[in-house]
């Protein structure tokens, strides 16, 4: 039988298919196997968001409400991928339980007892974060619903200290490729605050520090801009800011100064827009580990309209009672003393406030602030803290109001 090249070459395509196919049948288990360890150990690398808080909180008012006691939990779960040409994704879920409902929320959310003080902590669960990012050795990015955090927090925070935390849908663009040079440029579109609200906007922040031997200077605008058509809820923030620390002998010396104006839409065709300005100054000593300061601050107000931060973590500002969450039309003066330490591992703070109106200077009260806190191990803390405010003789119907808070918390 004679054999042709035609047949030679179909027969060698035939053995060369049995043996491809034979190939294939051996490799692809491996291949699959690989694939499978591959995507595991991706999984291992990434971490892990577990956390619990337990908080106490206690609300004494010298009003017609009833005292509040509200014990709430915080469940945290969430997970970060591991970075991946630089990207990474995470998600976080928060839900919020009242074990004690014996307070109002101040929201829709139970608890909703009217007749007791106000703890801003409803009975809520939500995604708190669910971003993606990515890092590169002179910039970072992050887009999504994320934590955003300016400087000290005075005007664009998470308010952490709430159960349920203010996060932002946001795109974020971080860059650092100049030495001791930061540059930050949001753009937000929604506030997801402590009530649960969203809260359309479209604001643009932009952040620039430089650091220098002796502190790092900062300066900002803040254009923020409610959804809606009429463009009513305007405010332009621009401001100045020095914070440092300087050696002298067996002292550190401490310093602050900060300076901003903001300008507010009328909302209204041919109206005026409002001007208000901001002043902060600190001054003080660390000595062996124990901080000295005495602040004033000054948020402007001339009776119609006076220097507001709606984004800020504002519990850490103007005393822990909130008295002052929003600033009066007269404006706030605060001058307060402060020292905070560690001693046997504890960290103790105590502050004193005392606080009159920018305009006509009315006696708006004092305030007591106390905390103690300790990490016990790498994922406990636990900590008391308390605050009293005695209103003044003209505290445009400010109450005295007591505070007690002791909390623990676990994260992994």
């Amino acid at each position: 039988m004679t054999i042709t090249k035609q047949n030679r070459f179909a027969k060698k395509t035939v053995l060369a298919s049995a043996i491809s196919t034979a190939l294939l049948a051996v490799a692809m288990p491996s291949v699959a196997e690989s694939a499978t360890d591959s995507a595991t150990e991706f999984a291992k690398a990434g971490d892990v968001i577990a956390e619990i808080r337990l908080r106490y909180e206690g609300v004494d008012q010298d009003n017609d409400l009833d005292n509040a006691n509200a014990t709430t939990a915080r469940l945290r779960l969430g997970y970060e991928t591991a970075s991946l040409a630089g990207f990474k994704a995470l998600v976080e879920y928060d839900q919020i339980i009242a074990l004690q409902d014996d307070y109002h929320s101040g929201s829709s959310f139970e608890p909703t007892n009217p007749d007791t003080s106000v703890v801003a902590d409803g009975e809520i669960g939500e995604f708190n974060r669910a971003q993606i990012s990515y890092s590169h050795e002179a910039a970072k990015a992050v887009l999504g619903r994320q934590r955003i955090i300016l400087d000290n927090a005075r005007f664009v925070g998470n308010v952490g200290w709430r159960q349920n935390e203010q996060t932002y849908d946001a795109a974020r663009v971080d860059l650092t490729a100049v030495e001791n040079l930061s540059a930050t440029y949001v753009y937000m579109n929604q506030i997801n605050d402590i009530k649960a609200n969203d809260v359309g906007v479209k604001n643009h922040l932009l952040n620039l520090g430089y650091k220098t031997q002796v502190g790092k200077v900062v300066t900002y605008a803040y254009l923020l801009e409610e959804d809606e058509d009429n463009q009513e809820g305007t405010s332009d923030t621009f401001g100045l800011s020095f914070k440092g620390k300087a050696p002298v002998g067996d002292l550190e010396v401490l310093y602050a100064v900060e300076y901003a104006t903001q300008t507010a839409n009328a909302g209204t065709s041919g109206a005026k827009d409002f001007d208000a300005a901001y002043t902060f100054l600190e001054g003080g000593v660390k000595v062996s580990g124990i901080s000295l300061l005495a602040g004033y601050e000054n948020l402007g107000g001339d009776g119609d309209y006076s220097f507001q931060t709606p984004l800020a973590t504002k519990h850490a500002f103007n005393g822990w009672a909130d008295v002052f969450l929003g600033t009066p039309a007269n404006g706030l003066n605060d001058i307060y003393a402060k020292a905070a330490g560690k001693v046997a591992g504890v960290k103790l703070v105590a502050v004193y406030h005392d606080f009159n109106s920018d305009k006509g200077g009315d006696d708006l009260g004092s305030e007591i602030n106390l905390l103690a806190a300790k990490k016990f191990t790498e994922n406990l803390t636990a900590g008391v803290k308390y605050a009293n405010y005695s209103a003044g003789d003209d505290a445009y119907g400010k109450v005295d109001t007591q505070k007690f808070w002791l909390w623990g918390e676990v994260k992994y």
